[in-house]
């Protein structure tokens, strides 16, 4: 709650001023604040969506990012280009506008057309219904979280990492967008325990290696797994013996298995699939199917 009113503070007077008179009730249950060029702001509160005040005009957007950047435009010179930003707290900024792109790359945004302010959310112990599962001996199983967006598999991976570093188990994380640790000014925004690494803005493709080779983990956690590139980063886990718990959209197996890992989940690499569901809370568990282990690709 106190977070957002302090995002809330760096915005124009007349919308801090309508944001700062809702009801505690309502500011915990915000998941979003999307301001849109020429629409007036609109509130994400679960399934429901509240409108404020008045159309918002592109100054007003710029003048926005550059108060939660602290326009400190050459530190996030590299996050800009990818179109968010992690901001203090771990929460990411999503934004919209004309891309610059040079030598087939996008460098910059500018012309900003709406931003998206997405909050991060720790809830501590939401794994603890899961974790047994993830399991064996001990030690952790390879694990894929299948999940729509919206359902809180960030916020499971994130308690998954607490729970096994508090439980002597070394993990590492391959925090591609910035969002499961929130990483700011080399301190994760979380509590993800005593026993983990983090390797922040960097890719799977070329992330996960580099964990294993550096820091010796027991398992790895990362999140939006799925691209081509991404299948050599598992195998590289299975054939050094590092525990691989990661998530993709999807809402069944016939997604996951349609995707480009999809030849994996099918050889059982993947020895528990969890589904998430949006009804009853974050993390909510739908299905935890078990998988028969490899011959070839055994965790």
């Amino acid at each position: 709650m106190n977070t957002f009113r302090e995002i809330t503070g760096k915005l124009p007077e007349q919308l801090k001023s309508a944001l700062n008179r809702l009801p505690d009730g309502v500011v915990r249950e915000v998941e979003e604040i999307r301001f849109r060029c020429g629409q007036p702001l609109r509130l994400q509160c679960g399934m429901r969506e509240r409108v404020f005040g008045e159309p918002i005009s592109q100054a007003d957007l710029h003048k926005i990012l550059n108060n939660l950047i602290q326009y400190s435009y050459y530190a996030y010179e590299e996050d800009l280009s990818k179109g968010f930003v992690t901001i203090e707290g771990g929460h990411r900024v999503g934004i919209c506008g004309k891309a610059v792109i040079k030598q087939g790359q996008i460098t910059m945004m500018k012309e900003i057309s709406s931003l998206n302010i997405r909050f991060a959310k720790e809830i501590k112990g939401c794994s603890s219904a899961v974790l047994q599962e993830l399991l064996e001996g001990g030690l952790p199983i390879n694990t894929l979280i299948i999940s729509p967006p919206g359902c809180g598999k960030t916020t499971l991976l994130r308690d998954i990492a607490r729970a096994l570093s508090e439980n002597r188990i070394r993990v590492a994380v391959c925090d591609e967008r910035s969002e499961i640790a929130g990483m700011y000014q080399g301190k994760s925004s979380f509590d993800l325990g005593p026993r983990c690494d983090v390797l922040d803005g960097c890719e799977k493709a070329q992330g996960i290696p580099m964990l294993i080779r550096s820091m010796s983990p027991q398992v790895i956690i990362t999140d939006e797994i799925g691209r081509p590139e991404d299948v050599s980063a598992v195998e590289q886990c299975l054939v050094s013996g590092v525990t691989l718990i990661t998530s993709i959209h999807g809402s069944c197996q016939e997604d996951v298995e349609a995707s480009a890992i999809g030849a994996l989940v099918k050889q059982g690499v993947f020895r528990r699939l969890v589904y998430l569901t949006n009804a009853g809370g974050v993390g909510r568990i739908r299905e935890i199917s078990r998988q028969e282990t490899s011959t070839c690709c055994a965790s």
